[in-house]
């Protein structure tokens, strides 16, 4: 059931059904979650279920505000609360040192915890509301509202088309980022960037000072995290990443001959098969992530079986759409 997340009655109803221990389609500015209280087990175990994902994957908890921080987490490093001063609400997610008895069946099994304040009006009501319940909701784990692995959703119906009428889903709209949040590991003593996203690299070193590392410079593991496997985000169609001039040669070989393709491109592109499906990809980062997700969704309705995508740059401002259609690839 969809509900409209402008009215006050909806998110009502939607804290009601989250203190319930119910599962909620809730909007954020990044993707649609699926939402339940972190603190209820039982609740939690409910989006493993749906989701089919597996229960060592954790999932990151929301929060209404900073100050919840101190129900989930038991240290909160300088350089970590610079962020959240820059960042939050906002698609910035934190993973940090766990208290031990917080969100236990959210975390996978691990002594660390994500954490994310968003900045959607919706869900920033939605969660506010769960704090003046009694008893109180004080942090939602929201994973993507999609099967594991697939494409995540970026609008209401979209979780309504994975999930069915059953599941109560606020509509917020379309997500204004459209792809997940960046994920910064703070349990190492320096920022460790585990999921680029629209906050970016540079982004965090303005706000804190240090350049953030990636994992595979540690020489110890780093914490798991939403949205790392290799394989994920992936459409039903197989997924190919190339250049301009790959793709171009390979529209000249097809010839009028190709069909069941789609291409998402940046560059300029001949094609003469009137059965093959061409978008322009925008020529902007941030463009092109909010509409990512739904083109992938389009070129599964359209019934492509092959999507060719032009590599983007390999820009620090491009890292998060190349983050998913690298892994949407690998998972063909």
């Amino acid at each position: 059931m969809i509900l409209d997340g402008k009215l006050d009655a909806s998110v009502q109803a939607a804290a009601a059904a989250l203190q319930n221990g119910q599962l909620l389609g809730l909007p954020t500015e990044t993707v649609y979650g699926l939402a339940a209280d972190s603190d209820n087990d039982a609740a939690v175990a409910q989006i493993f279920a749906a989701k089919g994902r597996p229960a060592n994957h954790p999932l990151i908890v929301h929060v209404a505000d900073a100050g919840a921080i101190t129900r989930y987490a038991k240290q909160v490093p300088v350089f970590a609360q610079q962020l959240i001063d820059a960042f939050w609400p906002g698609p910035l997610t934190l993973i940090l040192p766990r208290l031990p008895q917080a969100a236990k069946a959210s975390t996978g099994g691990q002594d660390s915890v994500g954490l994310r304040c968003p900045s959607h009006p919706v869900a920033h009501a939605v969660l506010k509301a769960c704090q003046q319940l009694q008893p109180p909701v004080w942090g939602v784990s929201a994973p993507s509202a999609n099967k594991f692995g697939r494409v995540s959703p970026t609008t209401a119906q979209h979780v309504a088309t994975e999930f069915g009428d059953e599941l109560l889903v606020l509509d917020g709209g379309a997500c204004e980022v459209g792809i997940e949040s960046t994920i910064v590991d703070c349990t190492r003593g320096v920022p460790v960037l585990l999921r680029p996203g629209s906050i970016t690299r540079d982004d965090i070193q303005r706000a804190c000072g240090l350049r953030p590392l990636s994992k595979d410079e540690l020489p110890t593991h780093t914490p798991r995290a939403s949205g790392t496997l290799l394989a994920h985000y992936a459409p039903n169609a197989k997924v190919r990443l190339m250049d301009a001039k790959q793709l171009q040669s390979a529209l000249d070989i097809l010839g009028r001959e190709g069909k069941h393709i789609a291409v998402y491109h940046r560059s300029p592109l001949k094609c003469a098969s009137p059965a093959i499906t061409l978008r322009a990809m925008p020529q902007q980062a941030l463009e092109a992530a909010r509409e990512l997700f739904g083109m992938l969704r389009d070129f599964d309705e359209i019934g492509a079986q092959l999507i060719w995508i032009e590599t983007p740059p390999d820009t620090p401002a491009w890292e998060g759409v190349r983050d998913r259609l690298q892994r949407a690839a690998a998972a063909g």
